[in-house]
């Protein structure tokens, strides 16, 4: 069943999937129909299921699942992939790339593949103060308060020299 987002626990299982580009303005009522769609049908079949989605920044997609009521298996997980592969194909965006860096810059947020990154930080372009995006995060709590955070804060900070 498809619920409202801040009816979930903070420890929801969350996905995170960054997109390639900002969405545009006239693709974003399609997109949240077919995000709230496939969430409804998702496992419709569980009468436990509770799962709710995020379309943050108007780039990240965010599936969030109530996973101590109802614990999903791979299947559930593949349909989950398979959707996002759709997605991609028909917005004609990347989805799936985590190792590429999200990170704000002014009121902008950037997406640079990690070899661009890297150079940026040599650059000092981006510092220690730049905000990324922790895609590695895996709870709505987490997601809340460790999500966005300074690159000294974040895995990337093995790159700072």
């Amino acid at each position: 069943m498809f619920v409202n987002y801040h009816t979930l626990s903070s420890e929801a299982k969350i996905w995170i999937y960054p997109s390639s580009r900002k969405f545009y303005q006239q693709e974003i009522e399609r997109l949240q129909n077919q995000l709230q769609n496939f969430v409804e049908n998702w496992k419709k079949e569980d009468k436990n299921f509770k799962g709710s989605y995020q379309l943050l920044h108007n780039r990240f997609i965010v599936f969030l699942v109530e996973k101590s009521i109802c614990p999903l298996n791979f299947e559930d997980v593949n349909k989950q992939v398979q959707f996002i592969l759709q997605l991609q194909n028909e917005y004609k965006v990347n989805l799936l790339d985590k190792m590429n860096v999200c990170f704000k810059q002014g009121n902008y947020i950037q997406y640079k593949d990690l070899k661009a990154f890297k150079k940026l930080l040599k650059n000092k372009a981006v510092s220690n103060k730049t905000i990324v995006f922790n895609h590695l995060i895996n709870t709505k709590e987490e997601l809340e308060n460790y999500w966005e955070v300074p690159i000294t804060e974040s895995w990337y900070n093995q790159f700072i020299k």
